[in-house]
């Protein structure tokens, strides 16, 4: 092996992702309303782009130019000149620094031009969804109607900025203070935490569920007494459902213990859950499945609220003319570059799209004819095999978007499934494993539930070969309880 410090010069190739495919990668995984609110975006900030009135996107194109099987041009992997494609990059995002004044002041853009943009920026912004009240604004709404020291109001400030999402105090009260705290400092803080304990909603600043559940009980609610023990004493029992340690414990009857329980159930273990800070989007398709006469699924996008965009006439005439600056027309020039890309890239997104969902829906075609307990194992790689692209853009296509079948709104990456072999050698997919589990548990006799061993077995006559390890897992990932936890001791038996 050859050690050098000396300088030598070397010519290599690298593949780069050029910022034209940045911007079709990102276009393709935006979801169908990211998609309109970036389009819109893009309207507002790039003058030279225009949206064509009274014409959309058609969500079935008449032709397709390219082959449906056939990678687009820009999926393909490109080489490229490290020194170049790093100037060229640099050029535009220099020039994006440097727009000429001019167009600030607008003289050049009739006033036309000039409303219909404000009035797209004004939909913009009127079409971003309001944020709830945040459990933060709610507490300070309610200190503040309270008649308090000022000490003591600035510690409470303090406890609810450290509240988790759920209304939880988890921070010990010192950490709270500097090291040079006082003991009055102390005091002061936690006469704060009293504060925030008894404001609403209930339970709110616990430093646990055992607290946070106590907080909640109410003097002349039914079962108070019996809940206040079961709450202080046994929650890990009732966690474990060994009813028959809290009746010798405590006295109660099996019956009581149960009806208790049922109004523990009545409290809220997450009192802050009903605070959320982020808008919660709602799951729109973005592909939609029909059936032929034949039984044959075909694909088809939801892109009739997309617009059907073009570059201002103005802009290229503007470009052509003599009158331009030279700063004016570099500006436009990269601006008409910026706007093709977009309508290129949004052109690519739906052939994409279109060709993986129908890739998808012909490999699963038993699961929309039978449902998920015919779901057929899966990878992404297939796809991309099939379709002539990269995984990656596989990965992209599919993430966050959700498919209209007749089996309902399902996210299309949820037709990705792992699978083992069945006892007859046939490749069962991991999904239809966890369907069969749920029907044999919520089947079996709930005085004598299954144990994970038996739940083996009971999967093997279905067909179904897993091992008991396989099982416990899938059974603790879909939040079924142990055989004791599931047991119904209705029918008091002979105690632990």
């Amino acid at each position: 092996m050859r050690h050098s410090f000396g300088l030598e010069q070397r010519q290599v190739q690298k593949q780069i992702a050029l910022p034209r495919m940045i911007q079709s990668m990102q276009v393709l995984q935006l979801p169908f309303q990211a998609l309109e609110e970036h389009i819109e975006q893009q309207l507002a900030e790039n003058p030279v782009l225009e949206k064509e009135e009274g014409e959309v996107n058609s969500a079935e194109p008449a032709s397709e130019k390219e082959s449906p099987d056939a990678p687009a041009e820009s999926e393909k992997e490109l080489v490229v000149d490290e020194k170049n494609n790093e100037e060229d990059f640099e050029r535009l995002l220099e020039l994006d620094r440097q727009i000429p004044d001019y167009f600030d002041d607008g003289p050049r853009v009739s006033s036309n031009q000039m409303q219909d943009l404000d009035d797209r920026q004004h939909d913009f912004i009127a079409n971003i969804a309001e944020h709830g009240e945040t459990l933060l604004h709610h507490l300070e709404n309610q200190l503040s109607e309270l008649d308090l020291d000022a000490d003591v109001r600035s510690m409470a400030d303090r406890i609810i900025s450290s509240l988790d999402a759920n209304g939880y105090l988890y921070a010990a009260l010192s950490d709270l203070l500097p090291p040079t705290a006082t003991s009055e400092e102390l005091q002061l803080i936690e006469k704060a935490l009293k504060v925030i304990q008894s404001l609403e909603p209930a339970g709110v600043g616990a430093r646990n569920l055992r607290e946070c559940l106590l907080l909640q009980l109410v003097d002349g609610m039914p079962y108070y007494e019996e809940l206040k023990t079961l709450i202080s004493e046994h929650l890990d029992n009732l966690k474990e459902n060994r009813l028959p340690v809290i009746a010798r414990k405590t006295g109660y009857s099996i019956e009581l213990i149960q009806k208790t329980w049922r109004e523990l159930r009545k409290l809220n273990p997450k009192p802050g859950s009903d605070f959320v800070d982020d808008h919660v989007r709602t799951a729109i398709p973005d592909v939609f499945v029909d059936q032929d006469v034949d039984g044959r699924y075909t694909v088809w996008l939801e892109e009739g609220r997309i617009p059907q965009l073009r570059i201002s006439n103005y802009y290229r005439q503007r470009l052509m003319s003599g009158d331009a600056t030279p700063g004016e027309k570099e500006y436009i020039k990269r601006k008409i570059t910026a706007a093709q890309w977009l309508i290129e890239s949004i052109e690519q997104r739906r052939s994409t799209l279109k060709r993986v969902a129908q890739a998808i829906v012909d490999h699963q075609t038993r699961c929309l004819d039978e449902g998920p307990e015919a779901i057929e194992p899966l990878k992404m790689q297939q796809i991309a095999d099939k379709v002539g692209v990269h995984v990656t853009t596989v990965s992209r296509a599919v993430d966050d978007k959700w498919i209209q079948t007749p089996r309902g709104v399902l996210p299309l990456r949820g037709f990705f499934v792992g699978g083992t072999t069945s006892a007859d050698g046939e490749e069962i997919a991991w999904d239809a494993i966890r369907v069969k589990l749920q029907e044999i548990v919520d089947s079996e006799d709930k005085q004598k539930p299954l144990s994970d061993d038996q739940l083996v077995e009971s999967l093997i006559k279905n067909g179904f070969k897993v091992a008991r390890r396989t099982v416990t897992k899938y059974r603790q990932k879909m939040g079924i309880p142990s055989s004791r936890q599931r047991r119904d001791w209705s029918k008091e038996g002979d105690g632990e």
